[in-house]
């Protein structure tokens, strides 16, 4: 297709997606490969692809098929990593982040997908598609590996705002619920308040606060709530989806990807440390490869963005192919799930019942 065409959406099936193909610290290249490799798995997707036309139509005509399923969008400006949210606002508007949110904005395309700058992606993401109606603080939310049958947890936020009131958390706890159904197929998910400890007295006092406000309000939110957990109960299996601020969040998600990271590094160096070492790596090939996989920070990449008119998932800047492959994946179940209507309906909930909850406080 050429950049004039419009995007092809054949049927209630199929979903288009706004890639943003020059934010990601690998290049346009990395991010091209991912596309093919979910349009091989899933003929129902649409790609509108922004950055530079000639060189993303180069890069898309060598994969076979690829271009039957891409519109290129030409946008000759990237955002950089090292670009201030505030300057991006104000100078952003011919790059390629910019017009793979508009696409979004506009009704192009159902889901914007990006590996760039997240300050700069939340920022211009607030300002095109803007906030739902009652939403303070919009959320990032992440999928942790864990014990659970599905393999994952839910955690929010995890970097979109470092602060987050007793409402906020309240928020949270809701938009959580709501991709918890829609992102893990939880009829009824368990909610976790992140916290030093367990026990109700523990905590500063808003977290006191949002714990009573998430607890009373879980019937009506279709939600269970286990109280509050701890660091260790992130990948556990009593719980499906953790809430917390974004400061802590945020550290606990890099602390995680490097302990998976540290954990690959010493398996690798235990089984390479002798002969003998190395004759036990092949008899348990097998079960290295499943922990690997089990593992692999690039098998749940795709953090998404809560809160907002439209649906944006955002990619870790070093993906490979694979893990933008896997937020194409991610991005592509919510739009079929008809997320981003769900949530508006379960925030404008929220909003309610947290008016509920102060006009019973201011009583």
């Amino acid at each position: 297709m050429t950049a004039t065409q419009t995007p092809e959406r054949a049927d209630a099936r199929t979903v288009t997606l706004s890639i943003d193909a020059m934010g990601g610290d690998r290049g346009p290249s990395v991010v091209i490969d991912g596309l093919a490799l979910s349009a091989e798995k899933n003929p129902d997707i649409r790609f509108v692809v922004h950055g530079p036309a000639a060189e993303l139509e180069r890069l898309i005509a060598r994969k076979r098929g690829l271009a039957e399923r891409c519109t290129v969008r030409d946008a000759a400006g990237v955002v950089s990593m090292e670009d201030k949210p505030s300057q991006v606002m104000r100078h952003g508007k011919g790059t390629s982040m910019f017009s793979a949110i508009d696409a979004v904005r506009n009704g192009e395309a159902d889901v914007c997908v990006s590996c760039g700058n997240t300050g700069a992606l939340m920022a211009l993401s607030m300002v095109r598609l803007r906030k739902l109606p009652g939403v303070n603080r919009p959320a990032i939310a992440v999928l942790w590996p864990s014990r659970n049958p599905m393999g994952f947890n839910v955690m929010l936020d995890v970097g979109a705002d470092i602060r987050a009131d007793e409402e906020d958390l309240l928020q949270y706890a809701l938009m959580g619920a709501s991709y918890a159904r829609n992102g893990l197929d939880l009829a009824r998910p368990r909610i976790g308040l992140l916290n030093v400890g367990t026990e109700e007295h523990k905590g500063r006092a808003e977290m006191k606060v949002a714990h009573d406000l998430i607890e009373a309000n879980a019937e009506a939110g279709n939600f269970d709530f286990v109280g509050f957990v701890e660091g260790g109960d992130i990948p556990s299996d009593k719980v499906d989806v953790i809430v917390t601020d974004g400061f802590t969040g945020n550290i606990a998600l890099k602390t995680g990807e490097g302990t998976a990271s540290l954990i690959r590094t010493l398996l690798k160096e235990a089984f390479e440390y002798s002969f003998l070492s190395k004759i036990a790596a092949l008899l348990a090939l097998t079960s290295l490869k499943r922990l690997q996989k089990r593992i692999d920070p690039r098998r749940v990449n795709g953090g998404v963005f809560l809160g907002l008119n439209g649906t944006v998932v955002k990619s870790h800047g070093s993906a490979d192919s694979t893990g933008v492959s896997a937020a194409v994946k991610l991005a592509f179940q919510l739009a079929q799930s008809g997320f981003t209507n769900k949530l508006a309906a379960r925030v404008a909930s929220a909003a309610t019942l947290a008016q509920d909850a102060r006009n019973i406080n201011d009583n």
